[in-house]
């Protein structure tokens, strides 16, 4: 199959990139490495050093005899898409391409309005080149979990049936989105299912979890294959910062009480739920939604785990509260569906059995890169 991957130089796009360029598609990844230039302004960087993408796909193709195909811009570019689509004429596109961080996005005016431009038109941008080049090719997108907040029910996998008036419908799920970041995905998923309802496109929206892992099969191929880890308060998720903590021995940071949940994932599960996706489309005409993790942890819970677990490897740390920079209710509900990815097969890895081996004893053998410095929470999501 002919895949291209948006983000390709990103945490997940890279991966995939191997991932699927070893299992013998026909693989071309678009990416134009903005990230990079935001991690710069914030001066940030992730743990191991990651090599350029150009470096990457030579090493690739050396190590593994499977070229990857290269395309270098920026999907906001519509006339770059048009080209790309139209010369690599894709069957199916994965889309990672986007501002990834809620933090990031609630950081100021500007920040907000480069994290709903990027996404909203860059999306935009693929479904038009999807009409005119590939109507008939299968959009995954990734979305998020924070897509529908915490509501008082039980969340369904992107649509509800209720009953108004002696009516009954299904309907796309009711969205609380908590930042201008999650906003993005919410008019994201609106936009694909209009354009799947009016112009026939197929698309599965991936409502992903917090995804973890540093290493896959592909990257452990050679130690310049490696993704980008990151554990600063702004592109780092609340995992990779209390791992790289308890690795520097420092107070584990929970973010006021810690009732907050959330639902998780490895990084070898998600690639297995995007080959899933794929040797599953959706229909002509469907816009299909996908809640994707495997558990669902408290972030006091995970602290706890995380502590528990780097006593194991002689690391003494404990857990600190603080101020919760955002706006968010942290003692609520959380009972989200997800049957559809397992019922197609997913077989997932748990959290517990990877955090020693494939987290923390391998940020231990990175500690000294570490910058303490980059933890610390800078964005608030009240001004006052």
């Amino acid at each position: 199959m002919r895949l291209l991957i948006l983000g390709g130089d990103g945490y997940l796009g890279w991966p995939a990139a191997m991932y699927f360029s070893a299992k013998g598609h026909e693989v071309a990844v678009l990416d134009s490495f903005i990230k990079r230039r935001w991690e710069m302004e914030l001066g940030v960087e992730p743990l191991i050093p990651t090599p350029p993408l150009h470096r990457r796909v030579k090493l690739w193709e050396e190590i593994a005899g499977q070229k990857i195909g290269l395309y270098t811009g920026c999907l906001t570019e519509g006339r770059l898409v048009y080209k790309v689509f139209e010369e690599f004429r894709p069957e199916a596109v994965i889309h990672f391409a986007e501002q990834p961080s809620a933090p990031y996005s609630m950081i100021g005016r500007r920040h907000a309005i480069e994290t709903q431009v990027n996404n909203l038109s860059g999306t935009l941008n693929v479904l038009f080149a999807m009409k005119r080049s590939t109507p008939g090719g299968h959009l995954i997108k990734l979305g998020t979990m924070g897509e529908y907040g915490t509501p008082n029910i039980d969340i369904e996998e992107g649509f509800i049936e209720i009953e108004h008036k002696g009516r009954r419908d299904t309907l796309p799920f009711p969205k609380q989105p908590g930042s201008f970041y999650h906003l993005s995905k919410v008019h994201d998923s609106n936009n694909i299912l209009f354009a799947c309802r009016v112009w026939g496109l197929r698309a599965t929206d991936l409502n992903q979890g917090v995804v973890y892992g540093i290493d896959t099969e592909e990257t452990a191929r050679h130690p310049r294959l490696n993704m980008s880890f990151h554990y600063d308060d702004v592109f780092g998720t609340v995992l990779n910062r209390f791992c790289v903590q308890a690795a520097m021995g420092h107070p584990l940071t929970v973010y006021g009480r810690g009732g907050q949940k959330r639902g998780f994932l490895n990084i070898r599960d998600t690639l297995q739920c995007l080959d899933l996706a794929m040797r599953h489309p959706a229909g002509e005409g469907e816009f299909r939604v996908f809640n994707q993790f495997t558990e669902v942890f408290s972030v006091l819970d995970l602290a706890e785990l995380v502590v528990q677990t780097g006593r194991k490897l002689g690391l003494e740390t404990e857990v600190e509260h603080l101020t919760n920079p955002r706006v968010e209710l942290e003692e609520h509900y959380y009972n989200p569906v997800h049957q559809k990815l397992s019922a197609l097969g997913l077989q997932p890895r748990l959290l517990s059995e990877v955090l020693v081996d494939e987290m923390i004893a391998k940020i231990v053998a990175q500690r000294d890169r570490i910058n303490p410095e980059a933890i610390r929470p800078r964005t608030k999501w009240r001004s006052v």
